[in-house]
C-alpha cells in the first residue's frame, strides 16, 4: 500500500508556532514590518495621551499601521476586507500577531490618524533618497482623474438648484398651510392634539431636502463671488503694471481696455454643479474612458531612476495648467534638490507657469500644444532658434499685453523639444510617470477614494503614494539592515 506524508488537520501544535515560519523569507509583509518599525510613529501615540484610560485598551498603533500599509500595497483598502483577511490570509495574520481588529475599529483608526498616515510619505521618501533610488536628473509630472466617494447622479447644476428651491419652497409652504388648516379644524372641533406635535415625515423630508439645496446654492454663489474677487485682484495688478509701463514709455497701450470683474454682482454659471454627497468633488472627464464622473484630479511628480514619487497632491481643478509650479515647488521642498530636467504634457503649458522663477534653473519640456498619437515632437519644430543656455526659461521677460512674450515662449519651447537633446529627454516622459498611475489604478485597483472632502482625499493620496514608494524599495532589494542603518 502506498504511504503518504502524514496529514492530521486536527493535530494541535506541541510547541507554540512562530509567525516567522508562516511566510517565506523576504516576503513583503516582513519588509513592511521592518520599515514600520523604523518609522517615527510618535504622532500616532500622541493622540492617546489625552485618553482617560477607561474602556478596553486600544490596539498598538504599529500593528494598525502595518495592516493598513500592507492592505494598500496589495489593493485591499476596505476595512471589512482587512478584518476578514486577519482571519483568512497568512500575511495579515502575521502582521496582526493573532489579533483581529473589527472593521469599525480599523475604519476609526484610519479616520482618526489620516494626517499621520499621509505624513508617512515624507519618511518613506527620505528612506528612498538615502538608499540611492532618487537621482533628480529627470522628473516627470502628470495627473489622473480618480473617482470621488460620491455619485455623479447626486449632483445638481445651479440652474436646477434655483428651480428646485422654488418648487420645494412652494410645496413646503403648501404643506405647512394644510397642516395649519387641519390643526385649526381640530381645535374648533375640540379634537385632542396629536401626541408630541410631530412633524409629518413627508414634510420633514422635504424640509431637509430644501435645506441641502439652499446650502449647495449658497456654496456656488459664494464660490462665484470669491472667483470674481480673485480675478478682480489679478486685473488690478495687471492694470497697475500697464499704467506703469505707459508712464515709463509715454505711450498708451493699444487694444480695448478690458472690464474689471465685479464680485458683488457675480453669479454662478447655470451649468456650475454641486454634489450633495461630496460637495468638494467635481464633475470631470476621465481621460481613459472619456466619460464624465464625480472626480478629483490626482497629481504626482516621479523621478526617472526608479519611478519613486517625489511629490503628490490632489486638486479640484480638472485642468492641469495651474499645477505645474506648485508641484515643482513641492518636489524641491520634499527632496531639498532641484531637478535638472522636468517634462510634462501640453495640459501644463501656460505663460504664467513657465515664466515662474522656480523653473529658472530647470530645463522644462512642456509642449505648447497636444501631439497626435504617435507623432514626434521633432516634427513640430519652429523656425525660432533654441535658447542659447541649456537651462532657464523666459522668466527674465515680463508678460506683455500684446502676446509677444507668449509667442517667443512657444517658439523657444518648440525648438527645444525639436532639438536632439530635448527630444531624447521628452520621449521618456510617458515611460516615467504614466506607468505609475497604471500600477496604482490597474494593478492595485485604486480607482476611488475612500474619504470625502479635499483635505481627506489629499491625505489618502499621499498615503497611497507612500505605499507605492515602499513597493519600489522592496522590489529594488533594499534590505532591512540597510533600512535600519538609514533610520
Amino acid at each position: 500500500m502506498r504511504t503518504f506524508v502524514q496529514y492530521s488537520p486536527d493535530q494541535s501544535f506541541i510547541l507554540p508556532p512562530s509567525p516567522s515560519d508562516w511566510l517565506p523569507e523576504g516576503h513583503l509583509a516582513y519588509f513592511i514590518s521592518d520599515v514600520v518599525s523604523e518609522l517615527n510613529l510618535s504622532a500616532f501615540f500622541a493622540k492617546y495621551d489625552t485618553v482617560d484610560g477607561r474602556g478596553s485598551p486600544p490596539f498598538h498603533p504599529a500593528m494598525m499601521v502595518n495592516l493598513l500599509v500592507y492592505a494598500y500595497c496589495t489593493g485591499k483598502p476596505s476595512s471589512r476586507k482587512i478584518e476578514r483577511a486577519t482571519y483568512e490570509e497568512v500575511p495579515f495574520r502575521v502582521l496582526a500577531a493573532g489579533h483581529h481588529p473589527d472593521h469599525s475599529v480599523i475604519s476609526a483608526f484610519r479616520q482618526r490618524h489620516l494626517r499621520e498616515l499621509a505624513d508617512i510619505f515624507g519618511q518613506v521618501l527620505r528612506i528612498a533618497m538615502a538608499a540611492g533610488l532618487v537621482r533628480m536628473g529627470h522628473v516627470a509630472l502628470d495627473g489622473s482623474k480618480v473617482k470621488a466617494n460620491a455619485s455623479k447622479h447626486k449632483a445638481m447644476s445651479y440652474e436646477r438648484l434655483v428651480q428646485a428651491e422654488q418648487s420645494l419652497t412652494a410645496e413646503v409652504a403648501e404643506m405647512l398651510a394644510a397642516a395649519a388648516a387641519a390643526d385649526n379644524a381640530e381645535d374648533q372641533a375640540n379634537v385632542p392634539a396629536a401626541r408630541g406635535g410631530d412633524v409629518p415625515p413627508e414634510l420633514r423630508r422635504r424640509q431637509g431636502r430644501l435645506e441641502k439645496i439652499r446650502q449647495a446654492k449658497a456654496f456656488l454663489e459664494k464660490k462665484a463671488k470669491d472667483d470674481a474677487a480673485a480675478r478682480a485682484a489679478e486685473f488690478d495688478q495687471r492694470q497697475a503694471e500697464r499704467e506703469a509701463k505707459e508712464a515709463e514709455t509715454g505711450k498708451k497701450s493699444g487694444g480695448r481696455k478690458p472690464g474689471r470683474p465685479d464680485p458683488e454682482t457675480a453669479v454662478p454659471e447655470p451649468k456650475a454643479q454641486q454634489n450633495f454627497t461630496d460637495p468638494e468633488s467635481r464633475i470631470m472627464v476621465d481621460g481613459a474612458t472619456k466619460g464624465f464622473d464625480q472626480c478629483y484630479n490626482a497629481q504626482i511628480v516621479v523621478d526617472s531612476d526608479r519611478q519613486i514619487i517625489i511629490a503628490a497632491d490632489v486638486t479640484q481643478q480638472a485642468n492641469d495648467k495651474l499645477q505645474l509650479v506648485p508641484m515643482v515647488k513641492q518636489a524641491v521642498e520634499n527632496t531639498g534638490t532641484t531637478p535638472q530636467n522636468l517634462s510634462a504634457d501640453a495640459g501644463y503649458f501656460s505663460q504664467e507657469a513657465l515664466s515662474d522663477p522656480v523653473l529658472a534653473d530647470i530645463q522644462t519640456l512642456v509642449p505648447p500644444s497636444r501631439q497626435k498619437h504617435g507623432e514626434s515632437c521633432r516634427k513640430a519644430t519652429a523656425t525660432a532658434p533654441e535658447d542659447s543656455a541649456p537651462q532657464g526659461q523666459a522668466a527674465a521677460e515680463p508678460p506683455t499685453a500684446d502676446g509677444a512674450t507668449l509667442a517667443r515662449l512657444v517658439d523657444r519651447m518648440r525648438a527645444r523639444l525639436a532639438s536632439q537633446a530635448g527630444h531624447a529627454i521628452y520621449r521618456m516622459r510617458k515611460a516615467i510617470v504614466e506607468p505609475v498611475f497604471g500600477q496604482i489604478k490597474q494593478i492595485r485597483g485604486f480607482r476611488r477614494f475612500s474619504f470625502r472632502g479635499l483635505d481627506a482625499v489629499q491625505a489618502e493620496w499621499r498615503f497611497i503614494c507612500a505605499t507605492h514608494n515602499l513597493l519600489k524599495l522592496f522590489r529594488a532589494g533594499v534590505s532591512a539592515s540597510k533600512i535600519r542603518q538609514i533610520g
